[in-house]
């Protein structure tokens, strides 16, 4: 039997705790020529998919600006658009919330990046949780958590509605008999839901792959149905190789429920990574890169949020505060933490602090910046290979901490690792009469929506 193959996504580091952006290798995170940089690298290195998040707001705390933000969230859609521009087989995937955006506007910009890219693009489905994000918008506050999901469901099936509207062969564009549509094959969208009231037909006719393909990172009882009913891939926070076997059994088992089979859904943790000659040399790689990670700032920050409590002058390179943390749950900001017991938490990081002789930014860097594999590019390969072909993922979107450069050290040396252990394509697929790429659900082997879609009546409504 043949091994399985390893799925591999590129995570352009965003502006969070991940990136260092202070390192002097470190480029924009705005400019055009580092996202070509970082999706052509991707390519080079035969990866599935590049992948963008997408902060709606600033993060904040205590009130003020997090200065990890301070160089912007540029919008997806235009990003997207412009890596497809630049690459010719590699996906494009990006985030983009249902619960502040529409589902016929959202579904013709992503059908026509669709369109233009090929057939290589995907949504990763959110849903946003507070009012700190909607008072960016016209309804502003926030939906109750069932309530999100409920939203999400129904937008994710509009959507789909849309982008199936058309059935092939829609488009006749006959020259002589001077016809371009065929109208009995343009199907109107009526659709009265609980969040949504919609008579539209799509000014976009059905792209190569059917519609993008869908991506949703919930991991609570709500958010895996969802992703069992809905999504092709789970962008997954388990990365330990027990809690993502868990996690893989879990979640593939509500497959049969919803009609679909294991094959329909791939389980992609995110992973950071420190490469070394050696994997001595990748721990100290990764202890140097951990604390770069962890600015004075955000040491202060998360100490604060485990205390809940503001600690004005606290040193980042001292101890750890002497006074008490504070009771309930106060957050402070977007840079937060969650804290069943307070006081249990801060004895037990005091402790560790004198076991180990470490400062507060050092403390805070080994609690939080650990890195997912590290060694040599040997390694990491084995390591990759054994959570794919033990179930526990389906492969990983890597995230490195330096933009946008920092995913070549993988490229170059643990991707030839992966292609001798045979796990790892050597080129991308191409369709076989043409030559052209094919689409971002065949590369990913997932398999293709139903090729036609039912005529919809204006009378229909949905339940």
């Amino acid at each position: 039997m043949s091994a399985r193959q390893a799925r591999l996504v590129a995570h352009f580091p965003g502006v969070n705790s991940t990136t260092v952006w202070s390192d002097p290798a470190s480029g924009s995170q705005i400019d055009f020529a580092s996202f070509q940089h970082f999706a052509q690298t991707a390519e080079r290195g035969l990866f599935d998919y590049v992948f963008l998040a997408e902060g709606l707001r600033l993060r904040e705390h205590g009130g003020e600006i997090h200065d990890l933000d301070v160089a912007g969230r540029p919008a997806t859609l235009a990003i997207l658009a412009a890596m497809a521009s630049v690459t010719r087989s590699i996906g494009v995937v990006g985030t983009l919330s249902s619960t502040f955006n529409e589902p016929y506007e959202l579904a013709r910009q992503l059908a026509t990046i669709d369109h233009l890219s090929g057939g290589r693009v995907g949504w990763n489905v959110v849903t946003s949780s507070d009012a700190f994000h909607g008072e960016n918008f016209r309804r502003g506050g926030y939906l109750p958590y069932d309530e999100r999901y409920t939203r999400a469901e129904e937008f994710v099936a509009l959507a789909k509605r849309l982008w199936e509207s058309w059935e092939p062969g829609a488009v006749l564009a006959d020259r002589a008999a001077g016809r371009f549509v065929d109208p009995h094959r343009v199907h109107e969208v009526a659709h009265r839901g609980r969040q949504f009231d919609v008579s539209a037909t799509s000014t976009v006719p059905r792209s190569p792959q059917g519609f993008p393909v869908i991506v949703q990172a919930g991991d609570s009882p709500a958010g895996r149905d969802f992703a069992a009913a809905n999504a092709e891939i789970i962008f997954s926070r388990h990365t330990g190789f027990d809690e993502g076997q868990a996690f893989y059994r879990d979640v593939k088992g509500r497959l049969p429920a919803s009609g679909r089979t294991e094959d329909s859904l791939l389980i992609l943790p995110a992973a950071t990574f420190a490469i070394g000659d050696s994997d001595a040399d990748a721990r100290e790689i990764s202890r140097e890169i951990g604390f770069a990670q962890t600015s004075p700032q955000t040491a202060v920050a998360w100490i604060e949020a485990i205390w809940g409590r503001e600690l004005p002058g606290l040193d980042p390179d001292g101890p750890l505060p002497s006074v008490e943390p504070a009771e309930g749950n106060q957050r402070l900001g977007q840079v937060s933490t969650r804290v069943e017991d307070r006081v249990a938490r801060a004895a037990a990081l005091r402790d560790r602090a004198a076991t180990e002789g470490l400062t507060l930014r050092q403390l805070v860097a080994a609690e939080t910046a650990s890195h997912t594999f590290v060694g040599s590019p040997e390694t990491i390969a084995a390591e990759i290979d054994r959570y794919v072909q033990g179930r526990a993922s389906d492969g990983f979107v890597l995230v490195p901490h330096l933009t946008p450069g920092g995913l070549d050290p993988f490229v170059d040396r643990v991707v030839p690792v992966l292609q001798e252990r045979g796990v790892l394509r050597d080129r991308y697929e191409t369709d076989a009469e043409t030559g052209a790429p094919v689409t971002l659900r065949r590369t990913l082997g997932l398999p293709q929506p139903p090729a036609a879609a039912a005529p919809v009546r204006r009378d229909e409504v949905a339940a």
